[in-house]
């Protein structure tokens, strides 16, 4: 049954293709890794819900755009990436890999520029992007979307002000 699902690895046939992994143990444990829903993501979507926000999840911000963001306002035309320090290149706390170092650093290259590519996209059409690393403070981030998504004239989000009115 596991086989049948590829959760297992037959080694013969792993050393003959040719993969980015540097051992059947490395692609098994690099495959497992989320795209979504990741703990700092779901995290901070909690914080975010807790402050009266609404957004829409793992979605692409604009119509043609293959890329999804972590939250996506889409009244307000704010979107929030969530990202982890090692797969974008946190400046404080990346470390480069010792094995298959040259595929990783390509790799984490890659996503810096197309991430840079999508935020000067999103810009392009007006939106506010939000980019939040894995290690910074959730209350801070949060209070800091809140107050973006507020200041673009989403009226539907409580604050102190307008609390009474929308209950």
């Amino acid at each position: 049954m596991a086989r049948d699902q590829g959760l297992l690895v037959d080694l013969q046939s792993f050393a003959s293709r040719e993969s980015w992994a540097s051992s059947p143990a490395t692609r098994a444990v690099m495959r497992g890794n989320r795209s979504r829903d990741t703990r700092p993501e779901r995290i901070l979507r909690s914080a975010v819900y807790a402050l009266g926000l609404r957004y829409r999840v793992a979605f692409p911000p604009m119509s043609g755009l293959r890329r999804t963001a972590d939250m996506v306002f889409t009244r307000a035309k704010v979107a929030v990436f969530v990202d982890g320090c090692y797969w974008h290149g946190c400046p404080e706390h990346y470390r480069p890999a010792r094995k298959n170092s040259d595929f990783w650093k390509k790799k984490i290259e890659s996503n810096q520029e197309r991430d840079r590519q999508t935020q000067a996209l999103l810009q392009e059409e007006g939106w506010s992007v939000i980019r939040v690393w894995e290690h910074e403070d959730v209350d801070v981030a949060a209070a800091r979307i809140a107050e973006t998504v507020r200041n673009r004239g989403d009226v539907s989000i409580p604050t102190p002000e307008n609390r009474e009115r929308l209950d």
